[in-house]
């Protein structure tokens, strides 16, 4: 039973974070501007451009990323 219960966690938690370096890409970017926007007083307006774009360039990295391992056969 216990090993039924750790496959399904796995593959649920798996479902939300495939790519670490894009999980761990986005949780960099949400701590830097919250700290921008909180402490550095940056603009909230900018400060969700910046998550906007950066979102953006993070999820392009990935899948450039993701292409190339596929084109190279890995």
């Amino acid at each position: 039973m216990m090993n039924i219960l750790k496959l399904a966690s796995k593959e649920f938690f798996g479902m939300f974070i495939d790519d670490g370096a894009l999980a761990l890409a986005a949780l960099l970017l949400i701590a830097i501007v919250g700290v921008l926007v909180k402490f550095a007083q940056v603009d909230a307006l900018l400060g969700a451009a910046l998550l906007f774009f950066g979102c953006l360039l993070i999820l392009a990295e990935s899948v450039a990323r993701a292409a190339r391992q596929r084109f190279q056969g890995k």
